[in-house]
């Protein structure tokens, strides 16, 4: 293909700022350790500022939780921070609080992380708190049914009194049939209402164990000197002693497409569009196709100058904003997601319209080089800025170790370099096609006929 003067000047100085901007192997910043109870401890040292980021990360997410119990994970991520036999109710925020920091927790489908950012003088606070917990947690009775209230009222405000989060829970329970990635993070409310004492303290005595997670430390500390305080604190839990069970449910191959209609009250219409895709890593390896998806979404709808943006936003006027989302980070195969909200007086036939031609355009027309290069340099960037913060840092190190490897994180930058545009291609004509598709359309149901029903 003859580039233009322009377009090779572009890809050159992109280049050039990628060979800058490049950053050392992954190996030449963390340090690796593993307890004999099998808790593995990951030290990046960054003494730009002195500060630490403490994370524990356990193996556990909301596809581990069992039939009927759906949410439990998350249950239990609240009920963790109810006090152990040493400490209280809300004695670890308060005393992380009084000595400079911040502590919360998060849960996905694929793990659960609980993290502190304290002064470096004060990180052993962070080692004693979490290893306390690990192993000495109480599930007082009268903590889960106030907890219990408190989840409840988080799925109302944030699930389905939020018509588009309602709606993407919809499309995923459509897309998978057999995986439990169709599970609600928060859980089904009737099983939030269902789930007992035991059932908590069992999940717990199940996924909290030293053998199912590992710490990432980021920031103001030498190996040297936080390794024994981690040692000593942790070092005596004992493992687990048995397999963890896992769910290895496989999704079966969609054949046909699937459609669902949510009517709830909304001002605009919205519309979910997703494929089925596989993860970064799979059983026999890397999968190069993750790679190329990776950057066909950052074609797609990084920015105004995307192809998304441009064609149905700024020229069409269609929608209000339209998106397409996909990462390869996850314990197993997941969705390659298309979005939009529909401009006022539009319809939402013409955005899902619309979407259809930029995809089927890409499967017909090759991305330029330009548009490639301009992706690949923006995921990179975005990558290695990351590490910059002690936080995002060590949450890097984290994904990828939870894929499989921390180390995975140089053979990552390596495949998104290596994508070209026939890889793109490629994987849009395997992957984004009819039968593997399942499309979720928010209605909006007039606000007076809602009020009149109720």
């Amino acid at each position: 293909m003859q580039l233009s003067r322009a377009n090779r000047i572009f890809i050159i100085i992109f280049s050039v700022l990628a060979f800058i901007l490049t950053p050392p192997l992954a190996s030449a910043f963390v340090k690796e350790y593993t307890l004999d109870n099998g808790l593995k401890v990951l030290i990046i040292e960054d003494d730009k500022a002195p500060l630490v980021t403490f994370q524990i990360w356990y193996r556990v997410g909301s596809m581990d939780d069992p039939a009927g119990k759906t949410g439990i994970s998350h249950f239990l991520e609240h009920m963790m921070f109810k006090g152990t036999h040493k400490y209280g109710p809300t004695e670890f925020s308060r005393i992380v609080q009084r000595n400079g920091g911040i502590t919360n927790a998060f849960i996905t489908r694929d793990h659960t992380v609980y993290f502190q950012t304290l002064p470096s003088d004060r990180i052993g606070l962070s080692i004693k708190l979490e290893s306390d917990r690990m192993i000495n947690l109480i599930i007082d009775p009268d903590e889960v049914e106030s907890e219990r209230n408190v989840i409840k009222e988080e799925r109302r405000l944030l699930v389905e009194d939020d018509p588009q989060s309602l709606l993407y829970e919809s499309l995923l329970a459509a897309a998978f049939k057999a995986h439990s990635y169709r599970w609600p993070i928060l859980g089904w409310m009737s099983d939030i209402a269902a789930i007992t004492v035991e059932d908590l303290y069992e999940h717990y005595r199940t996924f909290k164990s030293p053998d199912n997670a590992f710490v990432v430390v980021a920031g103001d500390v030498k190996a040297e000197d936080i390794m024994p305080e981690i040692k000593e604190a942790f070092g005596s839990i004992p493992s687990h002693g048995k397999k963890i069970p896992r769910i290895k449910t496989e999704e079966p191959t969609q054949r046909g497409e699937r459609r669902i209609f949510l009517k709830k009250e909304a001002e605009l219409p919205y519309i979910l569009k997703t494929y089925h895709a596989p993860n970064l890593l799979g059983e026999d390896g890397l999968n190069k196709d993750s790679f190329a998806l990776d950057v066909l979404s950052s074609i797609l709808s990084s920015g105004r100058s995307s192809r998304l943006y441009k064609s149905i936003v700024y020229e069409k006027r269609l929608a209000l904003n339209v998106f397409a989302h996909y990462s390869g980070l996850y314990r197993n195969p997941f969705l390659f997601i298309f979005g939009g909200t529909a401009a006022p007086g539009r319809d939402i036939e013409d955005v899902e319209r619309a979407i259809y031609e930029e995809i089927e355009r890409i499967k017909t027309e090759p991305p330029s080089e330009r548009e490639v290069q301009k992706a690949k340099n923006q995921i990179e960037a975005s990558f290695i800025f990351a590490q910059d913060h002690n936080h995002s840092r060590a949450l890097y190190a984290g994904r990828f170790e939870m894929l499989g490897s921390w180390r995975l994180m140089d053979k990552y930058l390596e495949g998104i370099r290596n994508v070209t545009a026939e890889d793109i291609q490629a994987v849009a004509k395997k992957y984004l096609t009819d039968d593997n598709k399942t499309v979720a359309i928010l209605v909006p149901v007039d606000k007076s006929k809602v009020r009149s029903q109720e």
